[in-house]
C-alpha cells in the first residue's frame, strides 16, 4: 500500500514538473511575441500637422523642391507635404516618402497615408508642427466623406514614419532646367524609388572619360559648371542616401533643349 502511494506521489510530482516547465516556456514565447509587436509599433513617431493651399489641392505650385506642376499629377497626385526646415535640410530630403496617420479626431480614419516631401515650411520650426500637408493629403487621413470636417480641425496630433518610395510602373525622370547651356547644365530629378532622396549625382559627357560631380543647386535641382563645352549625350549616375547607385546611360540626348523632360528606363 505504501509502495503504491509513493508511486502515485512520484507520478504526481513528475506531471506537476512537466506542467510547470510547459507554462514557463509558453509565457516566454508570449513575452517574445509582445516585445516583437511593441518593436514593430515603435517606428511611429508623434508629430503635429497643419495644411495649406486649397482644400483639394497640392499646396503650392511645386514648392521649394522645384517639381513644379508635377506635384498635382500622377504619381504625386497632390499627396505631398511641406516640411519644417529641420526636416527639409535645405532640400536634401526632397523626394523622401513618409506615412502619416491620425486618431486624435473623430473624423480620423487611423489608416496610413503616404506623402512625399516637395516643399519647405520655414515657419513650422517655431511651432510644434513637423509637416504642413497639402489639402489633399490632410483630407486623405479622414474617414470617407469627412475630409472637410478633418480639415476644419486645423492642427492635428498625428503619427508618422519614414518608408521607401515606390512608384509602380514609373521610371526616373530628368527635366532640364530652363537656364541650362553648353557650359552650365542643371536638371530636376523626379520619382526616385527607394530612398527617395539623393546623396550624390554625377554626369558623364560624351567628351569625358570620367564622371563629373554635380552640385546641389536648390531643392531637387542638381547643376554643373564647366569651362569647356559639355558635349551630349550625357549619362547620369545617381547615388541614394543608403549608398546604392545606378546609371541612366545617355539619358540626355544630343540636341537636348532647356525645359525638356527625358524619361529613363531605370529606377532604384
Amino acid at each position: 500500500m505504501v509502495f503504491i502511494m509513493r508511486n502515485s506521489l512520484f507520478t504526481y510530482l513528475a506531471i506537476f514538473s512537466l506542467l510547470s516547465n510547459f507554462c514557463s516556456c509558453f509565457n516566454s514565447k508570449l513575452l517574445t511575441l509582445n516585445v516583437t509587436k511593441l518593436q514593430s509599433d515603435s517606428n511611429w513617431s508623434p508629430a503635429q500637422v497643419s495644411w495649406y493651399g486649397s482644400p483639394n489641392g497640392a499646396g503650392s505650385d511645386g514648392g521649394a523642391c522645384g517639381y513644379g506642376e508635377a506635384v498635382g499629377k500622377p504619381p504625386f497626385s497632390s499627396l505631398i507635404t511641406a516640411a519644417a526646415s529641420s526636416l527639409f535640410k535645405s532640400g536634401r530630403t526632397c523626394g523622401a516618402c513618409y506615412q502619416v496617420k491620425c486618431t486624435a479626431n473623430t473624423a480620423c480614419s487611423g489608416k496610413p497615408v503616404t506623402v512625399v516631401i516637395t516643399d519647405e515650411c520655414p515657419g513650422c520650426d517655431s511651432e510644434p508642427v513637423l509637416f504642413d500637408l497639402s489639402g489633399t493629403s490632410f483630407g486623405a487621413m479622414a474617414i470617407s466623406g469627412h475630409a472637410d470636417q478633418l480639415r476644419n480641425a486645423g492642427l492635428l496630433q498625428i503619427q508618422y514614419r519614414r518608408l521607401e518610395c515606390n512608384y509602380p510602373g514609373v521610371l526616373l525622370t530628368f527635366r532640364v532646367d530652363t537656364g541650362s547651356s553648353a557650359y552650365y547644365f542643371a536638371i530636376v530629378i523626379e520619382y526616385v524609388n527607394g530612398d527617395g532622396e539623393l546623396a550624390g549625382v554625377e554626369l558623364k559627357p560624351l567628351n569625358s572619360f570620367s564622371w563629373l560631380p554635380m552640385q546641389k543647386s536648390w531643392g531637387a535641382v542638381w547643376k554643373i559648371n564647366s569651362q569647356s563645352p559639355l558635349k551630349a549625350p550625357f549619362s547620369i549616375k545617381l547615388t541614394g542616401d543608403s549608398g546604392k547607385s545606378l546609371v541612366a546611360n545617355r539619358i540626355i540626348p544630343a540636341g537636348w533643349k532647356p525645359g525638356q523632360i527625358y524619361k529613363s528606363v531605370v529606377n532604384f
